[in-house]
């Protein structure tokens, strides 16, 4: 037995199948983004945010659209497919909550972690995700709009704007899904992530910007990602800011806190027990 024992080691650093390389995670990440589309595609929260995206983007711009023709000039389609994409963003990170929360708290992340120890393999996919998500939010969102405005008898408008609009859009929805998976990985529970996360967005924001100096304004999360709408004078920020910046700024400073909480989530996840 001592022999055999000697002779055949259980862990032997020559055979290569035992040792798990960097080339054995990188081809690990097709087959752990195939297992989030499977889990983004099996949960029913999932598709009622997407339905509830596309009827409250049409509702609210079909609304909007109604009233608008009082207004001179009216609206048209082109500018106000971008009014209901504060709630899209908000839907959009709470979508990028669950998708690291639902795991945590049901008990599965555990058994992701044991199949797949590499875990920047797993934030990898899921910030891949993440994003997809949000961008087929604020796609469908913005579609939806659109086509509300239009049926709330809204004039389409001119498209010399609207390729600029929706691309900062998209971005701004995109930033604020990666914002709420970071959210949801510090936080580790559903609830207590998108109470947090939607306190901060519409309440202290709002609440604490008039006792604030400008060069604090611009670094507010919400009230920068609000700035990369391409919006007419008319869309009014929920946060006053006197001298704004570019718009390139404030996404750089949006992307800033999506990266901030993606780090910090990865940290604790490595440091933390997985259940």
């Amino acid at each position: 037995m001592t022999a055999t024992a000697a002779t055949i080691p259980w862990t032997d650093h020559d055979d290569r199948a035992a040792v798990r390389t960097r080339a054995d995670d990188l081809h690990a990440i097709p087959a752990a983004l195939r297992s989030e589309w499977i889990k983004l595609t099996s949960l029913r929260a999932n598709k009622a945010i997407l339905a509830l995206t596309a009827a409250v983007s049409a509702v609210i711009a079909g609304g909007l659209a109604a009233t608008a023709r009082a207004t001179d000039p009216p609206l048209p389609a082109s500018e106000l497919f971008i009014y209901p994409l504060p709630l899209v963003a908000m839907l959009a990170a709470v979508a990028g909550i669950l998708m690291f929360t639902s795991e945590a708290q049901h008990g599965t992340l555990a058994v992701i972690l044991a199949a797949r120890p590499a875990r920047w393999v797993i934030v990898a996919a899921k910030t891949t995700t993440a994003a997809g998500v949000g961008l087929a939010l604020g796609v469908t969102g913005m579609a939806a709009g659109f086509t509300g405005a239009a049926i709330g008898g809204a004039e389409l408008g001119g498209g010399s704007h609207l390729v600029s609009r929706a691309l900062w859009a998209s971005l701004y929805i995109v930033l604020a899904a990666l914002i709420g998976l970071g959210v949801g990985m510090i936080a580790r529970h559903t609830a207590g992530a998108i109470t947090g996360l939607l306190m901060w967005s519409f309440v202290v924001e709002s609440l604490f910007a008039p006792l604030l100096p400008d060069a604090v304004l611009h670094l507010l999360p919400f009230s920068a990602g609000y700035r990369l709408l391409d919006a007419g004078s008319q869309f009014e920020a929920p946060v006053i800011i006197a001298n704004q910046l570019a718009r390139p700024a404030y996404a750089l400073i949006f992307a800033g806190y999506a990266l901030i909480g993606l780090a910090v989530g990865t940290a604790l996840l490595y440091r933390r027990d997985s259940n």
